[in-house]
């Protein structure tokens, strides 16, 4: 632990990732090991709007959803250490890319599309899923951000395992990353 926590030192270490990926379940169970606070930024996001995702897409539309996506999360960076777990399509933003490699670290949570359906499958919560085929819209969504979330500093699978291997898998990533990164100023 304390290799990862020099590791993270006083940036924010960010999960990205499709619905379903574990972010703030993996996240939630990081923060405690590492003591530091945790914030969801969907959470975030119902909280300041004082309505659901869900309703802010049927209101606004996703992209006024994901301007405001951008500001929260923008805030959320702000100081650290801290644990942020991201909406599924916030990582597709360039600037907020920017803003997480500039005050955070990226972990990308990346699960197959059977892991994935059988976790969203269980509830109907979630507005991009709400389609005819609302697994080939999950498999049309793996297709297209799949390059993008693995601009992430750290790629970790999310798989049909307990959250405490997954997020251990998780610790050693950052541990890893900050050995290889100490080495290379070594150098």
């Amino acid at each position: 632990m304390a290799r990862a926590q020099a590791a993270l030192g006083r940036r924010n270490l960010v999960f990205v990732g499709l619905m379903g990926a574990g972010k703030s379940a993996i996240g939630r169970l990081i923060a405690s090991w590492l003591d530091v606070p945790f914030v969801d930024s969907d959470a975030e996001i119902e909280r300041v709007s004082r309505m659901t995702i869900g309703e802010l897409f049927a209101t606004y539309g996703e992209e006024e959803f994901r301007a405001l996506e951008n500001r929260v999360l923008e805030r959320l960076l702000k100081g650290g250490p801290r644990i942020v777990s991201t909406g599924g399509g916030a990582f597709m933003n360039a600037d907020t890319r920017a803003a997480i490699k500039s005050k955070g670290l990226s972990v990308w949570l990346k699960a197959d599309l059977d892991v994935l359906w059988d976790r969203v499958s269980r509830r109907d919560t979630r507005p991009l899923l709400k389609t005819e085929n609302p697994k080939e819209t999950l498999r049309a969504l793996l297709e297209k951000r799949y390059p993008v979330y693995a601009e992430a500093a750290l790629t970790v699978m999310s798989r049909d395992a307990p959250k405490e291997a997954v997020a251990s898998d998780v610790i050693k990533a950052l541990a890893t990353h900050q050995a290889m990164h100490t080495q290379d100023s070594s150098e």
